[in-house]
């Protein structure tokens, strides 16, 4: 903790990397609302997804996000008008497309325009599940819109800083991005997760519960796990990152809600509420330790609650509606691969053999 508190107030390529997400979030609200987005806070959400320790690297990442989201929402307004007015083919296309996604995005070389497509294309069928009236070629083009708001503020910050603070302290070289091909493992690990996005319209349906897009997001994005960690049973690393889930975003909600009730409205009070969020939850994010998507998420619940379309519309109500999402996403997604844990097959390292798992869930 005395290391995470003496990095705060050192100059270094940890502290200008938050600084730039600060200063690309800021722009991408400025331009989102300039250009008409109507959600302010999903242009946000982009330019700090996409910020990286150099405009190359920053600039790849946001032609992927763009790339992935004109794919999914182009597939989903060929389909979703279609699918979303019966129970078996939402179901069947939920799965589909999101074993398509998830798959790529663990084995494929532009893993995150995959991603994305996934994403983007659960969110439209789900919403549309969810508001039968919402019309799919307005929710496109604004996505678009955002994405591309955040982009070019991303992207703007990036070359500012790599021209500038980035020459004294350049960001840490990137992973380079590899195609893994044809792995059972993360095949398997995909197929988990289309089962459980299939379960969302039927659970729709029967109990007409709420937020199912954000439950699609949670699903697929805490099933996003190096294929290295797979191996017999996703379970362990994936129930970790549900719970990093859970407690980044109370975090960032309690801090949300603190600066509401003290801003009243005041929309200079969120702004400087969301700048000290973004700094918080990007320097966990930026730990050496295994909780840095709980920063991610932190950061995210303030970004929801803080940003919203209207300053004078700000309200709590946006990051409880999330933390309820990432429970109904738990609720689907856990029961499947407890499943598979318990009752499928594994391959004994010592025998070469194929036996039932009946171990402990640390077992894996």
């Amino acid at each position: 903790m005395r290391g995470m508190l003496r990095t705060f107030v050192t100059p270094g390529p940890r502290m200008i990397d938050e600084f730039e997400c600060v200063a690309s979030i800021l722009h991408a609200i400025l331009l989102a609302h300039l250009i008409g987005a109507h959600n302010v806070a999903w242009a946000a959400f982009t330019s700090f997804m996409l910020m990286r320790g150099h405009v190359s690297e920053t600039l790849l990442r946001g032609l992927m996000r763009l790339a992935g989201t004109a794919l999914g929402a182009g597939l989903a307004l060929a389909i979703v008008p279609y699918a979303a007015r019966s129970l078996p083919a939402s179901a069947m296309a939920a799965a589909i497309v999101g074993f398509a996604g998830l798959y790529g995005a663990l084995t494929a070389k532009r893993a995150y325009a995959w991603l994305l497509f996934g994403l983007t294309f659960e969110m439209i069928l789900l919403d549309k599940i969810e508001h039968p009236a919402v019309n799919v070629i307005a929710f496109f083009e604004t996505r678009m819109l955002e994405v591309a708001a955040g982009t070019v503020a991303c992207v703007t910050i990036s070359l500012l800083t790599t021209l500038t603070a980035r020459r004294r302290w350049p960001g840490p070289p990137p992973a380079p991005a590899t195609r893994i091909g044809w792995h059972p493992d993360a095949a398997r690990h995909a197929a988990q997760a289309g089962v459980a996005l299939a379960l969302l319209p039927p659970l729709h349906a029967l109990f007409g519960i709420a937020e199912l897009q954000q439950a699609g997001v949670t699903i697929m994005a805490v099933m996003v796990v190096p294929v290295s960690g797979l191996g017999a049973s996703g379970l362990a690393p994936v129930s970790r990152r549900l719970l990093y889930r859970v407690l980044g975003c109370l975090g960032g909600a309690a801090l949300a809600a603190a600066t509401l009730f003290v801003a009243h409205g005041s929309a200079p009070i969120l702004i400087a509420g969301t700048c000290l969020g973004v700094v918080i939850g990007r320097h966990i994010e930026n730990g050496e330790n295994r909780a840095t998507y709980l920063g991610l998420q932190f950061t995210l619940a303030i970004l929801v609650t803080l940003v919203p379309d209207s300053y004078s519309d700000a309200a709590i109500r946006p990051a409880l509606g999330r933390l309820a999402s990432i429970f109904v996403g738990m609720a689907l997604l856990e029961p499947v691969l407890l499943a598979w844990h318990f009752l499928a097959p594994r391959r004994s390292v010592e025998e070469g053999v194929v036996e039932p798992v009946r171990d402990s869930l640390g077992g894996d």
